[in-house]
């Protein structure tokens, strides 16, 4: 039986250095329909778009990150619109019953560890120190 297309690890393209990005291209960037975006928009307060003349919507690249987060938590690991939004509220917060690698494998460290543009230190330590004795306890 062939897999659901929201439960494969889907590999994203490289996200390109500039500063905003059109509906179409976070779409193309993310493997999200613009519908569904825009739908997000309204579910997640930390989705903000610049919008400029005619409504159109120009995503940054923390929140082209952001989006790849949801996508992940929604498609990948299964969350609810709900438990996504908990999830990243968890995440922002620094608070967690579980640590962060356990609960997300093969996860873009850089998207975890900044939120808004602001470096997360203490989940940032968390992982160098996981790291760290996942080396000491290879050898």
């Amino acid at each position: 039986m062939a897999a659901d297309k929201h439960t494969e690890r889907v590999n994203l393209p490289p996200i390109p250095a500039k500063r905003y990005f059109t509906i179409g291209e976070v779409s193309d960037l993310c493997a999200v329909k613009p519908h569904v975006l825009r739908y997000w928009e309204q579910e997640f307060t930390q989705l903000k778009p610049v919008k400029r003349r005619g409504n159109r919507r120009y995503y940054q690249h923390h929140e082209v990150l952001l989006i790849r987060r949801i996508r992940e938590l929604l498609y990948e690991q299964g969350f609810t619109i709900n438990g996504a939004r908990n999830r990243l509220d968890e995440l922002r917060h620094g608070v967690s019953a579980e640590p962060v690698e356990a609960t997300m494998p093969e996860v873009d460290t850089q998207a975890t560890m900044v939120t808004s543009g602001v470096v997360d230190v203490p989940a940032l330590h968390r992982a160098l120190q996981s790291v760290l004795d996942i080396l000491r306890t290879d050898k």
